[in-house]
């Protein structure tokens, strides 16, 4: 059966981005240190169609998060081009975005989809989660769905009990403010089941199985 899987990067004080978005710091200030340990690796590299990168045990990690992967999720911050209906902006990762899958980003305001390079196509759904996930699904087929982000979408999935599977990348690194993951889970806290860990430099991979109530 197909799972919904989410793969995140997180600072030790449990934070995903930093403050203040921009397109110029899609991470947010102060929070390079979140994504240099995947910028350097050999995956990152083959991600986006580049010679070069480091040897490390998280560039089998990474590779596993593309595996079997039929439809991605994203929120409207994820997606980026700033609050309102930006109807010009096509995303951050250029032509030919590293997902080859459909693309449902969650927003408030309705929009063509956004036909890109590599098989990627962005969806823009305006009525709630529950009609994205079900969207992703019917395009995933029998293969999964991945939740890329960000912070507020995951959080709004697992309050809804709809995910099965999260890895987080942790970094050792304390940011201090930003967006933070776990966030208003008080009344729907999923039990997270530890089935792996992997140990890398500037990073550590925790997979948990999520068990919902």
């Amino acid at each position: 059966m197909s799972k919904v899987r989410v793969q995140m990067m997180m600072s030790l004080d449990g934070y995903i981005a930093g403050p203040n978005q921009t397109a110029e710091k899609p991470f947010g200030e102060d929070a390079e240190s979140l994504v240099t340990w995947f910028h350097g690796l050999k995956a990152f590299h083959e991600i986006y169609g580049l010679e070069g990168g480091a040897d490390s045990p998280s560039n089998d990690v990474v590779r596993e998060g593309f595996v079997n992967v039929g439809a991605t999720l994203m929120g409207r911050n994820m997606f980026g081009g700033g609050p309102g209906p930006d109807k010009a902006w096509e995303g951050w990762w250029g032509d030919n975005p590293p997902f080859h899958t459909p693309v449902f980003v969650l927003t408030h305001y309705a929009r063509e989809p956004l036909v890109m390079e590599g098989g990627t196509t962005f969806y823009f759904v305006t009525d709630g989660i529950e009609s994205a996930l079900a969207r992703a699904r019917a395009a995933a087929g029998q293969a999964d769905v991945r939740i890329g982000g960000g912070g507020d979408t995951v959080n709004q999935y697992l309050a809804a009990g709809l995910v099965d599977e999260i890895e987080l990348h942790l970094v050792p690194t304390l940011l201090g403010k930003g967006r933070r993951l776990f966030a208003g889970l008080e009344h729907a806290r999923p039990a997270l089941d530890l089935v792996r860990v992997v140990s890398a430099d500037n990073v550590t991979h925790l997979k948990y199985r999520v068990i919902n109530s």
